[in-house]
């Protein structure tokens, strides 16, 4: 596999170009360019470049309108509530993001609804910027249907991610989490089964409900959640936010969010904001800071999302840039 060096101004210069080529706005291909380059400077690939000729291609059939403005209201003083318009989420969060932040000044804690949204790929980078304006941010969003309950056998709840980032005292971010509720992501199973490798019991069922090793099998049935029913419950939680409170689309009802015809993906993401300092003041940030010592202290050990730096560069496989080029 040949790869490239690529300096990630060029790539968020880049991605714009190629989003703006295939009908995207300014606005929200600023956006979503961005986010492209925050997802390259911390290795997640998957909701980086390799989304990009997605996004293109549904630019392109109409499954996400490029051009929307999102719509902001405010229905109560702790809610605020973006309609996407079938847009990017990228582009809904930007625009509702100060609202919230204004709202959260006065209340406390304030509940952000980002509502009929093509998918948000990475959860991590939209409560990483809450709590960078020193808020803390909770997140969920739900996918297609992949997961089955404990002891059945058909999938009714995407992977169903949940993230959480806590500010730090100086401005920065103290800790940041993103994962799925599901034992693993379904990406997982389909590179087992082209390499021809088993995958580890705990992951999925076949299409009877039974544990299984094989990852063709795992195809034909569904992922487990992580933690058994206990990640179940999560994950019900996150489809309860994302889905019936935003009223956007449920995950047994998610088309393949990668097709590039049909309908708009219509998801939602759901944000919880809270001003920390609001109840416990500087407390707050001493608890934050003994925490961190109290898992530094242990050699190898580190709080999730901590000791990263961003780089300038990133190596990419080269096939990967020149599609990205093509595509600009």
């Amino acid at each position: 596999m040949s790869t490239v060096t690529v300096t990630l101004d060029e790539i968020e210069t880049t991605s714009k170009a190629a989003l703006l080529k295939h009908g995207a706005a300014d606005s929200p291909a600023a956006q979503v360019a961005h986010a492209i380059r925050v997802a390259e400077s911390k290795g997640n690939l998957i909701c980086g470049l390799y989304y990009l000729e997605s996004y293109c291609i549904q630019l392109k059939s109409g499954r996400v309108n490029g051009t929307v403005d999102p719509i902001v209201t405010q229905p109560k003083s702790g809610v605020v509530k973006v309609d996407a318009g079938f847009g990017f989420a990228q582009a809904a969060f930007a625009k509702g993001l100060p609202v919230a932040l204004d709202a959260v000044k006065e209340a406390g804690t304030v509940s952000l609804a980002i509502c009929h949204s093509h998918t948000c790929t990475s959860l991590g980078y939209f409560t990483e910027a809450i709590a960078s304006a020193g808020v803390i941010g909770i997140g969920f969003t739900n996918a297609s249907a992949v997961v089955s309950p404990p002891n059945g056998n058909k999938a009714v709840l995407g992977t169903n991610p949940m993230a959480m980032a806590i500010p730090g005292r100086d401005g920065s971010i103290a800790f940041q989490f993103d994962q799925s509720t599901s034992a693993v992501a379904l990406g997982k199973i389909t590179m087992a089964k082209a390499a021809g490798d088993s995958i580890p019991l705990g992951w999925a069922v076949d299409e009877n409900g039974h544990p299984t090793t094989d990852p063709e099998a795992a195809l034909r049935g569904s992922l487990m959640s992580s933690g058994g029913y206990k990640g179940f419950g999560f994950g019900l939680m996150v489809e309860v936010l994302a889905a019936a409170v935003t009223g956007s689309v449920a995950s047994t009802d998610v088309k393949g969010l990668k097709l590039a015809n049909g309908s708009p993906h219509n998801l939602g993401q759901y944000y919880l904001l809270i001003d920390p300092s609001a109840i416990s003041g500087d407390i707050f940030h001493d608890r934050i800071t003994a925490l961190a010592a109290a898992v530094a202290s242990q050699e190898g050990a580190r709080l999730p999302g901590t000791q990263w730096v961003e780089p300038s560069k990133v190596t990419i496989e080269s096939s990967i840039w020149e599609l990205t080029q093509s595509l600009a």
